[in-house]
């Protein structure tokens, strides 16, 4: 072993080299890589925790000391999410895809814009967790929502990526949606519109794919899949940059392990579709779509009722 390492092992380390630096840099200190993954999971805690402190903070916040902490929390935000944005952006162009000329200033305005729109996000997140006060009976209060339920920190998180989406920032929406993923179990891509009042009760499984819009007050339950028949259309092409998710109208409510496919399909505002159903076409509001099913019992000799 020790012959073979020293003969041949520095000739595979240097094939690996030059497949790692000849491609992306993940692995190395010159691009993206894990480390700077993990920062970005650090900002995205931190912004949590301004939107909802003493649930996502590290340590308890009184009413005193509320306006200092806050102050604090978003100038480390600010100057924190201002250099991992500049990093991708960077990044973005070393690699050939850079839409702007002056990354520093990119980052800038997109970490102000975001800081700007915080208390917005958080008026929408209170819609969002009253919602869910409302549509579980077995929710007892405000606290137990946002101390307890998946469904608000994988909300929470979307509304922070999706703007970001919005500002055009690479990379760092995706990080962020995957992280509360991989938490939550509730996928929802940052460029998915969902509008306030949103709920996902239990919420394993569900995914929401790039182009959905979702109106007001929707619900949704666990095992639910808002997604796109296939990513290529019928000449072989990717569906790259057109609609292919499905649009919820207002006052939806979705059951467990329905699937709904499709860029064109739309259901329509106070409609229930049942739990299972598979919908592929729009469907008029106000209408109650159910999966039925029948099951037919053999007998020995065959015969069947």
């Amino acid at each position: 072993m020790k012959e073979w390492i020293n003969s041949e092992l520095p000739a595979i380390a240097d094939q690996l080299e030059q497949k790692i630096v000849g491609t992306y840099h993940i692995e190395t200190d010159e691009g993206l890589n894990v480390a700077g993954r993990n920062d970005i999971y650090r900002v995205l805690d931190d912004i949590l925790a301004v939107l909802f402190p003493g649930a996502y903070s590290r340590e308890s916040v009184g009413n005193k000391d509320m306006n200092f902490y806050i102050n604090d929390m978003l100038r480390h935000i600010c100057k924190d999410l201002t250099l991992h944005i500049k990093d991708v952006l960077t990044y973005h162009c070393a690699t050939g895809n850079c839409e702007v000329c002056n990354c520093e200033e990119t980052a800038n305005s997109a970490s102000m814009e975001l800081i700007k729109s915080l208390p917005q996000i958080r008026d929408i997140l209170m819609k969002d967790i009253e919602s869910g006060l409302k549509g579980d009976p077995a929710c007892q209060s405000f606290h137990e929502i946002i101390l307890s339920y998946p469904y608000i920190e994988a909300v929470a998180t979307h509304r922070v990526a999706h703007k970001l989406y919005q500002l055009n920032v690479p990379v760092i929406p995706r990080i962020m949606a995957e992280r509360a993923h991989s938490k939550t179990g509730i996928d929802i891509h940052p460029g998915a519109n969902i509008g306030a009042g949103f709920f996902i009760d239990h919420g394993t499984g569900v995914v929401i794919g790039e182009t959905c819009n979702i109106g007001k007050n929707v619900t949704m339950y666990h095992g639910v899949t808002l997604g796109a028949f296939s990513p290529y259309d019928r000449e072989g092409n990717k569906f790259k940059g057109k609609k292919r998710h499905p649009d919820i109208e207002d006052n939806v409510i979705i059951y467990s392990g329905a699937v709904i496919l499709g860029g064109e399909t739309v259901i329509g505002k106070n409609s229930v579709i049942g739990g299972n159903a598979w919908i592929t076409r729009s469907v008029p509001a106000n209408t109650l779509v159910y999966s039925k099913f029948e099951t037919i019992y053999k007998e020995d000799s065959g015969s069947e009722r």
